[in-house]
């Protein structure tokens, strides 16, 4: 029985929190946006946002709805899912997974596997090259994830070799070693990163979260911390109005 509890422990605690995330968006969507402000050819700015463990894009998509600024209007927004695979952290159960886990809770100091990091980077990359291509603005550009999505998120923007509009992480962690700032090109250190944790957070401790300014102040990177008290392992609605605030500044900032 002990050994049952321990394998079901994380499972519950990734369970738990997708269907909190998502009755919690639910609760606030209002205003459908209009599919036919859209251009997808040539998008004003785009928003890509990526999952945490186990969820699946799809899930997300009501994120979207919160934002109602008129400045959002021309914005597409992408939820992709990640492919299924074994997660080391969940005894090797299959679930969408952007790359492996190790260990849950994530520290400060939990083991990191760079290559598997890095083969997903490559995939936001294709979709960051794909709307680019398509002539959306590199400046305009902002990539958003949470926990495993806010990991993704941090090693994309970092790794792009163009300055892009910004990087939101929500419950995140570095998922790389310090031998990874070499690779980080001046365009790619200009890409200002909002980074968002709940202090009551138990699945990617508060620590984790904590450990991100330091380093990316080191690589000469601009990082904004926010911390709130209270929060744990989710996304509140003050973090997305804060979010919708901060990508509208850099609008202005870009446009």
């Amino acid at each position: 029985m002990k050994y049952f509890f321990m394998f079901m422990k994380p499972l519950a605690l990734i369970t738990t929190t997708s269907i909190i995330t998502i009755l919690f968006i639910l609760f606030f969507q209002e205003n459908p946006p209009n599919p036919n402000s859209q251009n997808p050819m040539a998008a004003r700015s785009f928003v890509l946002w990526l999952h945490g463990l186990g969820d699946s894009g799809p899930a997300n998509e009501p994120i979207k709805t919160l934002f109602t600024s008129p400045e959002f209007k021309n914005t597409k927004w992408s939820f992709p899912s990640a492919p299924s695979k074994p997660v080391s952290c969940n005894y090797g159960a299959v679930m969408p997974s952007w790359f492996d886990i190790h260990e849950i809770p994530i520290t400060a100091v939990s083991p990191k596997g760079e290559s598997d990091v890095l083969k997903a980077v490559q995939m936001v990359h294709s979709m960051i090259d794909k709307e680019v291509t398509a002539g959306t603005d590199p400046e305009n550009i902002f990539v958003c994830g949470f926990s495993q999505g806010g990991a993704l998120t941090l090693a994309s923007v970092l790794l792009y070799p163009k300055t892009l509009g910004g990087g939101a992480v929500f419950s995140g962690w570095i998922p790389f070693s310090s031998s990874i700032v070499e690779r980080i090109t001046p365009s790619a250190k200009k890409t200002p990163i909002l980074w968002s944790h709940g202090i009551a957070d138990n699945t990617v401790l508060f620590e984790a979260g904590q450990a991100g300014p330091p380093f990316l102040e080191q690589a000469g990177i601009r990082c904004e911390f926010k911390a709130y008290p209270g929060l744990g392992h989710s996304i509140s609605n003050e973090e997305l109005r804060s979010l919708e605030s901060w990508i509208k500044t850099r609008f202005s900032n870009s446009s």
